[in-house]
């Protein structure tokens, strides 16, 4: 399956997932984080006042003289079109709600996402995703490939015109990983902005981090005393520790602040496939590529900590990419990927381990066939796994969510809450300066 077979189901309001195979002391409803709708215009009060009109045997009276049937209703048809006349004229006046752009140029994949503003929070109206695998090589080379270029070059002008088209208020394009890596990457921001008009913002990896968080956090358990949440990319892979025994942020903008401790791992589903081989991987290799991610997780500064808090209180997993996404669609034995049963999907750790078992039982040919794999995954899949299996094997939790969700995510939530911060302050300005006027008048 391609990765436009992917976003299919991503023009729906962003919301929760169904939570299927939901644990016992989860919250098994989706909440409408990001599908809150418009409120509805009110119709003018029709309502006539009870001291001026009385209604005797069926037939209204209006001091004293009588209505008939045909005036009645023509008085009604006017009451309506007036009311249908001055909705009309409210929403025609009515400012059209802000459009939010995120675009994420990783190692192997490039997103974009155009959302406009629905309540207090969107509505997705556009989006694009397309493997490029603009990283490959960049581990063993150092150099971003000339292929790999022009293959990325060519997605990031279908996301222009997207751009173009939806003229977007606020906007942040983002390069992950392969461009923090590469030595050419200066060479290649400047042919982008040439030939597509585009300018990319690299970005390090705290921020990526904490754009993520912020980009699934609201699929943390509600009771939950902390979360390990876990990005596998192309190139690295970010852990963010989110602690809540000391509270809980009200803002998902805000929970990033909520980070005990983070770590980047120079290891994502690319580099792994390049060191270890992707397409034909038997049992020995699979665990060689464990252990390799293993050692790396010894660098994650509060390790023992939260195995600790894990044997005493409530936390879970939470996992964004297209490896746990995908693992969560073959969990559901999914004709079809359907990001609205698989975004929020609770399950369990022996669950995790049968599906992925599976999957590593399946040839590299069954997995290019399977409609949540594809072709283009298929040689990824199995490293994105071994990655999972360390961190699964590190901090082993009873429950483990499935986000299908991100920085993208993370960049529209942010964006809005920076204008709402924006637009308060400048009403607060515009009062006092009123006040001041109004002071010396």
């Amino acid at each position: 399956m391609t990765e436009n077979d992917r976003i299919a189901s991503a023009f729906s309001p962003l919301s929760m997932g169904e939570g299927r195979n939901n644990p016992k002391g989860h919250a098994s409803s989706p909440k409408a984080t990001e599908n809150v709708p418009d409120v509805l215009e009110k119709a003018p009060n029709l309502a006539v006042d009870s001291n001026s009109k009385s209604q005797t045997n069926g037939k209204n009276q209006t001091n004293g003289t009588r209505v008939s049937n045909k005036k009645r209703e023509k008085s009604k048809k006017n009451l309506s079109s007036k009311s249908r006349s001055s909705k009309g004229l409210s929403n025609y006046n009515r400012k059209p709600s802000p459009i939010y752009a995120a675009l994420d140029l990783g190692t192997n994949n490039c997103r974009l996402l155009v959302a406009r503003q629905q309540g207090n929070g969107f509505r997705v109206i556009d989006g694009y995703s397309k493997i490029v695998r603009l990283g490959e090589g960049v581990s063993i080379s150092g150099q971003l490939d000339e292929n790999a270029i022009k293959r990325t070059i060519a997605a990031l002008a279908d996301c222009k015109v997207k751009l173009d088209r939806h003229q977007p208020k606020y906007m942040r394009l983002i390069a992950t990983q392969a461009c923090r890596g590469a030595d050419n990457s200066d060479e290649f921001l400047q042919r982008v902005k040439d030939e597509t008009g585009i300018e990319l913002e690299i970005i390090d990896q705290r921020v990526e981090t904490q754009l993520a968080v912020a980009g699934c956090g609201d699929l943390i358990d509600e009771n939950a005393h902390g979360a390990l949440m876990f990005d596998i990319g192309g190139g690295s892979t970010e852990l963010a520790w989110l602690d809540f025994r000391g509270g809980r942020p009200k803002l998902r903008s805000k929970m990033p602040a909520s980070i005990r401790s983070w770590h980047s791992l120079p290891v994502g589903v690319v580099s792994i496939a390049e060191k270890f081989g992707g397409k034909h991987v038997n049992n020995e290799i699979f665990e060689e590529m464990v252990a390799y991610v293993t050692e790396k997780l010894k660098a994650f500064k509060g390790r023992k900590k939260l195995q600790d808090m894990i044997k005493t209180h409530n936390v879970h997993l939470i996992g964004t990419s297209g490896t746990v996404t995908t693992l969560g669609g073959l969990h559901l034995g999914l004709e079809r990927y359907d990001r609205s049963k698989v975004d929020g999907l609770w399950m369990r750790n022996d669950e995790v381990v049968d599906t992925m078992r599976v999957l590593l039982n399946m040839t590299y040919e069954r997995r290019a066939e399977n409609s949540c794999i594809g072709e283009d995954r298929s040689d990824l899949v199995i490293p994105g796994c071994a990655i999972f299996e360390a961190i699964r094997r590190e901090w082993t939790t009873k429950n483990i969510r499935v986000a299908d969700r991100g920085l993208r995510e993370g960049m529209l939530v942010s964006m809005l809450e920076q204008s709402r911060q924006t637009a308060a302050q400048k009403r607060s300005s515009k009062a006092k300066k009123n006040k001041r006027g109004e002071k010396h008048g």
